[in-house]
């Protein structure tokens, strides 16, 4: 096997990976409403998949770290997940539905962290790679984020389940050809993990991650209908969500070039301002549109290099012992809580005062990370010497 073979098979897990949030995301609530399902049941049975990285990701990271293997849990919790979709697709009731969701989000959500760390551990000698491999994940969720529509007006509605279920097909065929990442056995026994999370730099860096899902839980939630209210038409409102993760693939691309240049920490700042300044012009200027378009190139920095960041900072905090917990941690603080209580709370906001109160808090968030990150998340004299 050459030396690229193991991140090209990591590289088609993230693509599959994340086609099947590209294809979930956007249009499972409307095949819920097909099923005839009210709003109230429909928002439980979306909330499944947060709740799911709120507890399974620490669950499945600490088997992981405990086994000293990920390749074999990736493998069968993805064939679990696929079983428990095929139970999904033949469900009406509402009960029915909630029991085999909840046991498919639960054991897809194992994957995505254990991925993550073999990624960063695989990468670790060569700064930047790792969001080579990661793009994968954009190019897919955007290939069928995109191409959903017209595949459902193909197949109909009533078949998305279907179509889902030969994604997660990809998915566990995908996991089959990971490679192994041996986790090496210390010399001596590594501090507790709870000793690493303690470190002041350490919280630090969940409180940036955690500002800033909680600023973006709006955006995934309110944005288009932000755009609607604005005067947008849909077709505009698909180009500008196109023109956010174009521009994050584009960073991924180029993150080896950044990370050559700049440390982890002072990335992870410039992903915390540049998103600051993003969010502002949403919430002051969202009707003209040449701000919108430059607002979503901000993408960019708040999902690219902040994510790349993110998870290198996570892999050279943390011990090889603890690194799928660590990654694990990374996904609970962020997507999991930071995005549920931000999503939440732009529920309550925009009832009160539309796109400007609700991105006027993200863009106050967003600030008070830059805050944190220049007063605790600062590098040390190694790291700025390496990026000088």
């Amino acid at each position: 096997m050459s030396a690229s073979a193991p991140l090209a098979a990591l590289a088609a897990f993230y693509f599959s990976y994340f086609a099947f949030q590209g294809l979930f995301g956007p249009f499972w609530s409307l095949y819920l409403e097909s099923l005839s399902f009210n709003t109230v049941q429909i928002s439980i049975l979306m909330a499944l998949s947060t709740l799911a990285r709120i507890v399974a990701p620490m669950f499945w990271g600490w088997l992981a770290d405990r086994r000293g293997k990920r390749r074999s849990i990736m493998l069968w919790t993805s064939v679990v997940s696929l079983a428990s979709f095929v139970m999904v697709a033949l469900q009406h009731s509402f009960w029915g539905m909630f029991t085999w969701l909840a046991v498919n989000h639960f054991f897809w959500a194992a994957a995505l962290p254990l991925g993550e760390a073999s990624t960063a551990h695989l990468t670790r000698s060569q700064p930047g790679r790792y969001s080579r491999v990661r793009v994968w994940g954009s190019i897919g969720f955007v290939c069928f984020a995109a191409s959903g529509g017209y595949l459902l007006n193909l197949v109909t509605m009533a078949n998305l389940p279907w179509l889902i279920v030969g994604l997660l097909g990809l998915i566990v065929l995908a996991c089959w050809r990971v490679p192994e990442v041996a986790i090496e056995r210390a010399k001596t026994r590594p501090e507790p993990i709870w000793a690493t999370v303690r470190q002041p730099h350490v919280v630090a860096l969940f409180a940036c991650c955690f500002l800033l899902s909680f600023a973006m839980g709006p955006y995934y939630n309110f944005y288009s209908i932000g755009l609607k209210e604005a005067g947008y038409s849909a077709s505009t409102t698909g180009l500008l969500w196109a023109t956010g993760v174009m521009a994050e693939i584009v960073v991924f691309w180029q993150m080896p070039r950044l990370m050559a240049r700049f440390t982890l920490e002072r990335l992870m700042l410039a992903s915390l301002l540049m998103s600051a300044l993003r969010f502002a012009l949403m919430a002051t200027l969202l009707p003209v549109g040449v701000v919108a378009f430059v607002a979503q190139l901000g993408h960019a920095f708040t999902f690219g290099v902040h994510h790349a960041a993110a998870v290198g900072l996570i892999h050279r905090n943390f011990a090889e012992q603890h690194q799928a917990r660590g990654q694990g941690l990374y996904t609970v603080a962020s997507f999991g809580v930071g995005g549920s209580i931000g999503g939440l709370l732009g529920g309550v906001l925009w009832q009160h005062g539309g796109v400007g109160l609700t991105f006027g808090v993200s863009t106050f968030a967003l600030l008070l990370g830059v805050g944190v990150c220049l007063k605790w998340l600062r590098p040390t004299a190694a790291e700025r010497h390496k990026a000088s």
